[in-house]
């Protein structure tokens, strides 16, 4: 039976969990429905509820909770697990003067709006000051948490907990030259799939229609959750059972909403599958971002991007969008799979994907290192671009300007998502071995018994093992990118016709 102070504690934390929830439904507003005129006073907003919620997060009154706690020595593990995330979120935080908190929240409130504006404009020059406000507060952050080999280190803690960016440079260069073989090698492949089926004419309401029936059919709660517009897409929350997703639409290139519903919809189904009966505690939350990842990559990818699925579903999509109608499911197996560098990160192919990320790694680390100036960042991403996908950005929207994350000062946020491909990889692996035959029951539309996987072996451990732990209890196998690599070539090289 718990003890009293346990009980407390829980409904402690259960409120500050509150306040997250009202933060995430003041983002969302801003970016979906708040006219644009409210962006001062939204500022406000953000930097009050963030300044109430670290003051309860760094209390002495959850200080001594904790501290009590760890003299009883719960011996249930529920509890252990929220007694160990919340000493380290405590001592996290005490770390951070409550001044700085609210200064970074209204720092990005206003550079979310500078953003969205100037990437509307393609002028990086009105951004920039707004990224050199937020690189300063973060490096200012990264000293307060403290560091030992660089800043970055201390940021992406906050994301990856335990994770160090040598760590991840070193995944990165070994993963680095197989996708680059990869890519070369589709490249130069005989056979090439005709891209020009994707850009036909999909009129926007029938997309919202046909996004809907996907997410529903694949175990996405619309009675806990919705589907909205912003200008970058992002799955956000206020609880378990109130779980937003947006995406944006063109009419002439479909699968941009698509798959960013079903990528979106693998982030909200993991909120969605943490115990609602735990809400609040403090191991009920996602373990990290790279596992957060694994799940919408996941649904994206190895569920949305492969032949059974569409199997299933292409007759559908064929009587939703007319313009479709004479495309045969070979054709369009082969141009959603198509491997290409391209400028835009979340348009990306799953071979080029990671070397879009791996350039935005890089060049945080410089960022933060003082070894990049904010003023020289546009030339130093259409050179990496080159160099590393062998495209140059034509203008700062389709370069720089592209992504949200900067706007939101969150550096130290990007490697997760190529961590959460390797993670994703490894899971789907034993999903397979666990189900039986799998591509049959994707073919079938039959998702519940994959999601039930995840439910089942993910989600409803929330924080209590961190990101290797998990991979490790669930897949039995140490986290490696060899698994990614070998569905990427499995499944790329036969497309292409490659040996």
């Amino acid at each position: 039976m718990a003890s009293k102070t346990y009980e407390q504690f829980i409904a402690y934390n259960q409120e500050a969990r509150l306040l997250h929830g009202i933060q995430s439904l003041l983002d969302w507003d801003q970016e979906t429905y708040m006219p644009k005129r409210g962006a001062d006073t939204r500022a406000r907003h953000l930097s009050l509820v963030a300044g109430l919620m670290h003051e309860r997060r760094s209390s002495d009154e959850l200080g001594n909770m904790i501290a009590t706690l760890e003299k009883e020595a719960p011996e249930d593990p529920v509890e252990a697990a929220d007694l160990r995330v919340a000493r380290r979120d405590f001592d996290r935080a005490v770390k951070l003067p409550t001044d700085l908190v609210k200064r970074i929240a209204e720092a990005q409130s206003r550079g979310k709006t500078a953003w969205i504006e100037a990437r509307a404009e393609s002028d990086f020059s009105k951004f920039a000051p707004h990224l050199q406000t937020l690189m300063d507060l973060r490096r200012e952050m990264a000293d307060k948490l403290g560091w030992t080999t660089e800043p970055y280190d201390a940021l992406m803690d906050e994301y990856e907990p335990g994770a160090k960016a040598a760590e991840v440079q070193a995944v990165f260069d070994a993963l680095r030259p197989e996708l680059v073989a990869l890519v070369q090698a589709t490249q130069d492949a005989p056979r090439q799939p005709d891209l020009s089926i994707l850009k036909r004419s999909c009129p926007v309401e029938l997309q919202k229609t046909f996004n809907e029936q996907i997410a529903r059919a694949i175990g996405f709660d619309f009675d806990a959750g919705r589907i909205d517009i912003s200008v970058h897409p992002f799955c956000t929350e206020t609880s378990m059972n109130d779980v937003r997703l947006t995406t944006r639409y063109d009419e002439h290139y479909m699968p941009m909403s698509l798959f960013g519903i079903m990528h979106e919809a693998g982030h909200g189904m993991y909120e969605q599958g943490l115990p609602s009966e735990r809400f609040g505690s403090p191991a009920c939350a996602s373990v990290s971002l790279g596992i957060h990842e694994s799940q919408s990559r996941l649904w994206e990818n190895q569920v949305g991007r492969s032949r059974p699925f569409w199997e299933r579903f292409y007759g559908d999509l064929q009587k939703t969008f007319t313009s479709l109608a004479d495309v045969s499911l070979d054709d369009w197996y082969f141009a959603i799979n198509n491997v290409r560098p391209s400028l835009i990160r979340v348009e990306a192919d799953e071979v080029t994907y990671g070397l879009h990320i791996m350039l935005r790694f890089d060049l945080e680390r410089q960022m933060m290192q003082g070894k990049l100036a904010v003023a020289d960042v546009p030339q130093a991403w259409n050179d990496a671009m080159q160099s590393g996908l062998g495209v140059t950005p034509p203008n700062d929207r389709e370069g720089c300007l592209q992504d949200v994350h900067w706007s939101l000062g969150i550096f130290g946020y990007f490697p997760t998502y190529q961590l959460g491909n390797i993670f994703a990889a490894q899971f789907f692996d034993k999903a397979r071995q666990d189900l039986g035959n799998l591509d049959d029951q994707i073919r079938r539309g039959e998702f519940a018994p994959l999601l039930g996987w995840l439910r089942e072996n993910i989600h409803v451990h929330g924080r209590r093992f961190d990101s290797n732990e998990l991979v490790e209890r669930v897949t039995g196998n140490k986290v490696s990118h060899e698994p990614y690599v070998a569905a990427l070539n499995a499944k790329f090289k036969p497309l292409y016709g490659l040996a």
